[in-house]
């Protein structure tokens, strides 16, 4: 069977979706998906094979502002992200209206890349006509290969984005094995189904100082015969303040985040999991390179 592969790079600013949408496409949860800022922190690949082709698609930063070493390496992230890809996504969110941050991304793209607009969140506009102004206005911002409504979050529209992606598939080999939907250590994918539930609990404040680290990760079998995976992770903040916050009255926050965890670590694996969460203080290790590269985070 002749094989093709296409390299997609997804693009937008925070919160426009970009997570969302590469978990919808693959059918699994590989990428956390928050409401707030900064939530995916380096480029995450997810793999689709279907038949003879493969989609490589790579979620990427949405930040643009260089604030500390954490910041510079995600927007490296960006940078390396769109060269030698074969298509881009970019993703906008269409309660909101176009900006310089869409316009700066789309100047990081060769102008020999073709590029699909994605306007997503298309299902909270009861009226669909509403949307055809906002087309319009992203539209203008460049000449892309097609515009796509979509809504990741209710699936809808997904069939015309995997179809158009597609279309950009050349001859060549299958760069990851047909069964294989991620290329990301099974560590990482369990730190960020971790580091999701805290964005998810915790105030505005504490969440970008977070990194989770998986001390442990085994498998054991029990006196009845049952399989157990064990996991030990150390969750990492900045200041000994939010290390109370993450801890709660009575424990009670760090529980509540154990409980979430660990029923998506349970689906994900298929396997009953005893997760243990520890609180550490590492003060400024967001500027702090070899931290950073220590908690997977580095694009170098």
């Amino acid at each position: 069977m002749d094989t093709k592969s296409a390299f997609i790079t997804i693009l937008g600013r925070p919160n426009a979706g970009k997570s969302s949408l590469l978990n919808a496409l693959i059918g699994e949860k590989i990428a956390a998906v928050s409401s707030k800022p900064q939530t995916t922190r380096t480029k995450i690949t997810g793999v689709l094979t279907d038949g003879d082709t493969q989609l490589v698609f790579i979620d990427t930063p949405g930040i643009l502002k260089e604030k500390d070493r954490l910041s510079a390496h995600m927007i490296k992230a960006i940078d390396n992200s769109v060269s030698s890809i074969d298509a881009a996504f970019l993703v906008v969110d269409a309660e909101k209206r176009a900006g310089e941050q869409e316009k700066a991304l789309l100047r990081k793209i060769s102008p020999m890349t073709p590029i699909i607009l994605i306007i997503n969140k298309v299902d909270l506009f009861e009226n669909k006509e509403d949307l055809m102004p906002i087309i319009a206005e992203y539209s203008a911002l460049g000449d892309f290969a097609a515009v796509i409504p979509i809504s990741a979050l209710k699936n809808d529209g997904l069939d015309i984005v995997l179809s158009t992606a597609k279309g950009f598939a050349v001859e060549g080999p299958h760069y990851f094995p047909d069964g294989k939907f991620t290329d990301r250590p099974e560590r990482a994918i369990v730190a960020e189904m971790i580091r999701e539930k805290l964005l998810e609990l915790l105030s505005d404040e504490v969440p970008h100082g977070i990194a989770v680290g998986i001390d442990e990760m085994d498998e054991r079998d029990t006196r009845g015969g049952e399989t157990v995976l064990d996991i030990s992770a150390t969750i990492y903040c900045e200041k000994e303040s939010h290390k109370g916050i993450i801890i709660g009255k009575g424990g009670a926050m760090l529980k509540n985040v154990g409980r979430l965890a660990r029923a998506d670590i349970e689906k994900f694996f298929m396997i009953q999991t005893n997760l243990k969460l520890w609180v550490k203080v590492k003060e400024g290790w967001r500027n702090r390179e070899a931290l950073i590269k220590n908690f997977g985070l580095s694009d170098d």
